[in-house]
């Protein structure tokens, strides 16, 4: 796997992980954090397709 998806899988992981925490703790801004996630998910899923090119 390549280290840019690698990385990029890696924040969209914790970034799932900040918006949990912020939700429960009654901080709207996780939903900030879930859109941050999906741009990484998606970021490192082209780079995935990009390296099997």
């Amino acid at each position: 796997m390549p280290r840019f998806a690698l990385l990029a899988f890696v924040l969209a992981a914790l970034a799932l992980v900040a918006a949990v925490v912020s939700v429960l703790a009654g901080f709207w801004i996780g939903l900030v954090w879930v859109l941050l996630a999906g741009i990484a998910s998606n970021v490192g899923w082209v780079q995935l397709r990009r390296a099997r090119m």
